[in-house]
């Protein structure tokens, strides 16, 4: 069956996953908040809508500012429409005046090329942050690409299946980010489910 085809999956990349890189960005972005930095999430595709969410947790839950560049659709379209697509992000963080005490938390599945010419947008998002002294935190699939290299703490995602590389990072995506975010070391406000006594749940 599919199902227990790709179940069996993801156990193995749970076996697999680097606990001190995880580990590592926890430290790299409870840093960040102490020294009251800014974090700029970002991704395309999938990556964009985990930017998203993600920011909306690391406010809520862990008290960093946070910031989802591609949420305003209206900025980015004129951007992209007069610019260019590549120069996106780092036109946005330059805007921001992006400096040594923000990071970059980036969701990828591939990391980026500048070799091939792929998810240039974030490459130059990258490059910037590295020019500035700013931190990099990345979740990306496969060998991670220019974000394993550039990145102060990249959590891959081992490939397991090359016919499901894309949907069982951005699934794991999603587990690193909620797992960062109920870090003890980062994490501050609970969650509302957590927050409550079972009896509170069932009235």
């Amino acid at each position: 069956m599919f199902a227990e085809q790709f179940l069996t999956h993801c156990q193995e990349i749970v076996e697999r996953l680097d606990r001190q890189a995880i580990e590592d960005a926890a430290k790299i972005l409870r840093d960040l908040r102490d020294r009251e930095g800014r974090l700029f999430v970002i991704g395309s595709g999938g990556g964009a809508g985990h930017a998203s969410h993600a920011t909306s947790d690391f406010r809520k839950i862990c008290n960093i500012e946070a910031y989802a560049p591609y949420d305003n659709v209206s900025e980015l379209t004129a951007r992209v429409n007069d610019n260019g697509w590549e120069s996106t992000i780092k036109d946005w963080l330059s805007v921001s005046r992006f400096c040594s005490r923000d990071g970059l938390f980036i969701f990828s599945v591939g990391g980026g090329s500048l070799q091939n010419q792929i998810s240039l947008n974030l490459v130059n998002a990258m490059k910037e942050a590295k020019d500035k002294g700013a931190s990099i935190v990345a979740v990306v699939g496969r060998d991670g690409g220019f974000a394993s290299e550039i990145a102060d703490s990249a959590i891959i995602i081992p490939e397991v299946d090359r016919r499901l590389v894309t949907p069982l990072t951005e699934g794991f995506q999603a587990i690193i980010w909620h797992l960062l975010v109920s870090h003890p070391v980062l994490q501050i406000n609970a969650a509302k489910w957590e927050s409550i006594t079972p009896r509170q749940q069932h009235t």
